[in-house]
Parts: C-alpha cells; structure tokens; sequence
C-alpha cells in the first residue's frame, strides 16, 4: 500500500476541513475563512512568485477583511525567507500525523465511543467550552465529504468529541477537544481509535491529523499510536503594524 505524499495530505485538509471560498489569482491560492481559523483563511503558493506577489496577496486578503495569512511547507524557503524580511510572524508551527487507519482500530474505543451526524447538543457544548464555536462548526457543515462526528464518554458521561471526513481513500480528524476533567484518562485515545474504525468501515485506508507542535500531551499521544510525522508546515503572519 503506497503512503500518501506531503501533497496529496495537504489535498485531504482542504477536502476535509474547507473554507468558505477558494480562489486561485496569480502564483497564489487564497482562500475565505469567515472567521473559522488560520487553517481556511491562509494563502499558499501554486506558481512561479514575482516581486509583486506578496503585496498581490495582501491586497486579497485585507479585501475580505483577513489578516494576511500565509502557510508554508517546509520546503518553501525562499518564500519563507521573503516573509520574514517582509515582518511577518512565524506562527503555529504544525506536524500531519499519517497511520494506517487498520492499524488504530481498537474493539474498546467503539464501545466508548459514538458516531453522530448532524453532531448532539451535548457535542457542541464540549466544542464551545474548549473554544470551538459556530465558525468551526460552520466548517464542518459545509464538508461534502463523507463526514460524522465522534462522541468520547468516561465514566459514562461525555467526555469528548471529534470531526472526521474521508477524501478517497485518506480520512482526517479534525476539532478533537476533551473535557478538562477527563484529559488523560483515555478519551483522547479512544476518539482515535474510535475514528479509525468508523474509516475502516467506511472504506478508508488512511488516517491522519494535524496538530500544533507546541502541544505536547497530544503529540505524545499521536507517537503512542505510532503514527508517524508525515510532514509539517507553519505560518507566517502580518504584523499589526502591516494591517
């Protein structure tokens, strides 16, 4: 089974988690987030750059009233460089987790876990109280991908919750939030897990995450799953005194 390229991973986020609107003007991609987070508002690069295509980019951006915003891969030094004479902040440096979605499968998650779409009542207050409001919830709606959402509970309480959507054959978990009060006691994991059995019925081979690499408990957590570091990006952000 062939793993999926840095490219086609950074296909599934857009699939998966997707912005208001997306556009391609000159070298860039840009796209319309209405308020949903850096994920569905930053620009990316698809063609040769001029001088002019930062300051392009900007003009775009403040157009539909955002923070210019750009996310860039790893291997995108030039631009990067660019960016940061230009004043932009490097922010959010981010890790894709990538696992065979078979291989996370776990009996125990199912029963502690509970697929739901449209998600409960109870789902959105887990989301809200961790900082995940109608702007993100908005993101999901609009996903025309395969789709369900997935209900942690301990100690027979909700506990947890989570987004998944399948592009092809690669799924991605997206808005994982559990309880304060129930963080490591296993939630987390069985939201996981959990998400993996519900790909694997679904006819997924894959299942990946992105995550901040400033969060450790979760990347702990990610590692003891064996998943595996597939790539990375980051952001560079404008300053405030560029708005």
């Amino acid at each position: 089974m062939t793993v999926p390229s840095s490219r086609r991973l950074f296909e599934v986020l857009d699939a998966t988690w997707p912005a208001a609107a997306i556009f391609d003007k000159g070298p860039w991609r840009l796209r319309r987030g209405d308020g949903g987070g850096q994920r569905v508002s930053a620009a990316t690069a698809i063609g040769q750059l001029t001088e002019e295509g930062i300051a392009q980019a900007e003009v775009e951006m403040r157009s539909v009233n955002q923070t210019p915003l750009f996310m860039l891969k790893d291997n995108e030094i030039e631009l990067d460089n660019q960016l940061n004479l230009a004043g932009y902040d490097l922010v959010d440096p981010v890790f894709i987790y990538l696992a065979n979605a078979r291989d996370l499968t776990y009996e125990q998650a199912v029963s502690s876990t509970m697929s739901s779409w449209p998600p409960l009542a109870t789902q959105i207050e887990v989301w809200a109280k961790g900082g995940i409001g109608s702007d993100r919830i908005a993101i999901m709606e609009r996903c025309q991908k395969p789709k369900t959402s997935l209900l942690g509970r301990s100690a027979d309480v909700p506990a947890g919750t989570s987004f998944v959507a399948i592009d092809e054959d690669i799924a991605m978990i997206h808005a994982i939030e559990v309880s304060p009060d129930a963080r490591r006691k296993g939630v987390g994991r069985n939201l996981i897990q959990g998400a993996a059995t519900w790909c694997v019925q679904k006819g997924a081979k894959w299942l990946c995450l992105a995550v901040t690499q400033s969060n450790g408990p979760a990347n702990d957590l990610y590692r003891s799953l064996k998943m595996t570091e597939a790539c990375s990006y980051h952001y560079r952000r404008a300053q405030s005194v560029n708005l």
